[in-house]
């Protein structure tokens, strides 16, 4: 026994042992794997400062003999070329600051832009050198960051509250009540601001002039949606109007009166639910169902009354406004799931999002990557994603108002309103169509297809019956396809009497390649007035002289040739050969010495630029995606876009998803302020009591309105 004793003793000692030992060797590996991951971390802080020393270093060194030698002759002072005060630069420190500006001025290094045409140019070690600098600054990880007060001045992370612009208000009633409005029925248009588009809420400003239209849209909406069945005097029941969420006339007809009141409640609630793009808290079921009552109990019907609560709902700013509500901390937080719905929906749709997105959120599901995806693909399949081509597509291709470019009838007779339509039809319809049928965004460069209808293919010179609807038709050469050649941006870049391949070859800077070239210089004679030999000069001869005076060379000379290649079609997009008798010369060389002739050609030549492209492109879907102007905090989904595109055939779709899954788009930045009073309801209160007055003005003029008839017709019965 004692044996025995000792050897279990021994073992326990030994086991003892091994466990001090282990915890031991798991406590050295611990502190080694803490010590070395603070000293890591330690070391990447110092590596990068490092970088950053060394990249400052290298400005000094290399970058700023050039720019004080080749650029400062130009750029320099407040009436710098181009935008590019290069003098704030005198160290490394300011040049650390400059951020992305750098980027531009490689680019236009690199495309022999910068310096122009007769100034002394860069060698190829000066190039090297300059390039090679930029190539190497310091990356920032901004993926994972949003633009707060704290980590910037100028502040633009927070998204405002906004309210729904004139399409998206448009769109949601449509969607919500099963009705459009009719042309000039409508809230007055907004402005751009951001990004160029009239998604940003600091240009989406609300007047006595919206709140009138609201008010008085919803008054007749309702009224339409709810008409009642005269044929029964007295009851009070609905005919079958057009349906909206959560009403049956059916069930609600059979309903006894008395009992209606439980069944009005779900109806607003229901309604009320799809409109504000949330659920609805009890308390503000409540609240809208005073009106209910009220009415009920000043004209004795459920269905006269059912109409005000309804109403409320759609001048409610809950319905008219985009409110995510702040929470109670401070911070970047990320979207509730009905936020999130609700900004998708206006990404995709320019509306309000349907039962399925709404039971999705309800879920929590859209925070499941996999289902999020899915209801992306479900949107862009869905036939209300036209919204990108008509709201997103028009505004970034700068023909929102085309129905305000107006040719001169007398050099162009044929420009109809009905072409007009179709021609603004066309760019909505090929922009759709690349989304929605996921086609490679350098379609909208160059594609071998056009989008049309029978009148506007004879228009092309296509062979297609002219009652056609509108398709998608090949075409052999490269005369037409992609933006470039739509008659829509032709048209809109020429003046009423003649083309201008300056307006042409600024709008492929700017809205194509989103290198825009700043505004002339002051007191620079339009181009009529430049030559008194007019008559006896092709326009690209006049231009030639325009381009002579050394204040408009550095520009012209990135502009001119690029609308020279467009040439072949007239002020209203059609194709020509001639100018009067004279043959049109379409041929151009770029600053970087490349040289081409015709659309094909020059389409060929921007197929080449692709990235500048894609990155302007894609800064373009993420700024009117978020409603905000973008930061350098927003550069890397732009850059991780463009990188996904290039790795899946530049698909639509890739780009849609980048930016629905983006950091930015799913968070946001809520400022820390001290409580207040929620806005919405104070000014839900008001809109309510603005609602009654309205209804009980109507009722008073709809009595009037009969009494007058009432004694009209006893007028025509006593007349003998």
């Amino acid at each position: 026994m004692n044996a025995i004793r000792k050897h279990v003793l021994l073992q326990q000692g030994q086991r003892r042992g091994a466990v001090k030992r282990v915890s031991a060797s798991v406590i050295r590996c611990l502190c080694l794997w803490l010590v070395s991951g603070l000293t890591i971390a330690g070391v990447c802080a110092d590596e990068h400062e490092k970088k950053v020393e060394r990249w400052k270093q290298d400005f000094e060194q290399k970058v700023l003999p050039i720019i004080e030698s080749r650029c400062l002759s130009c750029h320099r002072g407040e009436k710098s070329e181009g935008e590019f005060d290069l003098s704030r630069f005198p160290n490394g420190n300011a040049a650390v600051d400059a951020g992305d500006a750098w980027d531009r001025v490689a680019k236009r290094i690199r495309l022999n832009e910068m310096p122009p045409q007769g100034s002394p140019g860069l060698n190829d070690e000066q190039k090297g050198d300059f390039q090679r600098w930029v190539d190497t600054r310091p990356s920032q990880d901004l993926c994972k960051q949003l633009a707060s007060e704290e980590t910037q001045s100028w502040y633009r992370g927070y998204v405002m509250s906004r309210r729904l612009t004139q399409l998206e208000y448009r769109n949601a009633i449509r969607d919500l009540t099963g009705m459009g409005l009719p042309a000039g029925d409508e809230p007055p248009v907004d402005g751009a601001g951001g990004e160029g588009f009239d998604t940003v809420g600091d240009s989406l400003f609300t007047s006595t002039i919206h709140l009138e239209s609201y008010l008085s849209i919803a008054d007749r909406l309702i009224d339409e949606a709810l008409p009642l069945e005269a044929t029964v005097p007295g009851a009070g029941l609905l005919k079958t109007g057009k349906p909206l969420p959560g009403l049956e006339v059916e069930r609600w007809n059979s309903v006894a009166a008395e009992h209606r009141g439980v069944e009005a409640a779900k109806v607003v609630e229901s309604f009320a639910r799809r409109a504000w793009r949330r659920p609805v808290l009890v308390e503000e079921t409540t609240r809208l169902m005073t009106l209910y009552d009220r009415t009920l109990a000043r004209t004795q019907s459920p269905s006269v009354a059912l109409r005000e609560p309804l109403k409320a709902v759609l001048v409610s700013p809950h319905f008219l406004f985009v409110v995510e509500t702040e929470p109670g901390e401070s911070g970047v937080l990320r979207l509730t799931p009905h936020q999130l719905a609700t900004r998708l929906s206006l990404f995709l749709w320019s509306s309000i999002p349907d039962e399925e997105l709404l039971t999705a959120a309800d879920m929590g599901l859209l925070y499941d990557e996999g289902q999020y995806r899915s209801q992306i693909r479900r949107m862009l399949s869905d036939p209300r994603a036209r919204a990108l081509g008509e709201n997103f597509g028009l505004q970034w291709l700068g023909l929102r108002n085309f129905e305000g470019v107006k040719p001169d009838l007398q050099v162009y007779p044929e420009y109809t309103a009905d072409l007009a339509r179709d021609l603004a039809d066309e760019a909505v319809n090929f922009v759709t169509l690349v989304f929605r049928e996921n086609r490679p965004l350098t379609d909208l460069i160059s594609a071998n297809y056009v989008v049309v209808n029978g009148r506007l293919a004879q228009y092309y010179g296509l062979n297609l019956a002219e009652d056609a609807t509108w398709q998608t038709v090949s075409i052999a050469d490269g005369r037409r396809g992609g933006v470039t050649t739509m008659a829509s941006v032709l048209t809109s870049s020429s003046y009423p009497r003649r083309t201008s391949p300056v307006l042409r070859g600024r709008w492929i800077l700017d809205e194509l390649l989103g290198t825009p070239v700043p505004p002339p210089p002051p007191n620079v004679p339009a181009l009529e007035e430049t030559s008194a030999v007019a008559d006896s000069q092709t326009l690209r001869q006049r231009l030639e002289v325009h381009r002579q005076k050394p204040e408009c060379a550095s520009c012209h000379n990135r502009m001119d040739p690029l609308g020279f290649g467009l040439e072949n079609f007239d002020g209203i997009g059609r194709w020509r050969e001639s100018e009067g008798s004279l043959p049109i010369d379409s041929a151009g060389q770029l600053p970087s010495g490349e040289t081409f002739s015709g659309p094909e050609q020059l389409k060929a030549v921007l197929l080449k630029r692709s990235d500048e492209f894609l990155q302007h492109f894609a800064r373009k879907l993420l700024g009117f995606a978020l409603g905000r102007e973008l930061n350098k905090f927003d550069a890397c989904v732009v850059e991780s876009g463009v990188k996904r595109l290039k790795e899946n055939g530049f698909q639509s779709h890739v780009l849609i998803e980048e930016i629905a899954l983006s950091y930015p788009f799913q968070y946001r930045y809520y400022k820390k302020s001290e409580p207040v009073p929620d806005p919405a309801r104070s000014r839900g209160a008001r809109f309510l009591e603005a609602l009654q007055r309205l209804s009980q003005k109507a009722d008073e003029v709809r009595k009037k309105a009969e009494a007058e008839k009432a004694s009209q017709s006893q007028k025509l019965e006593n007349t003998p």
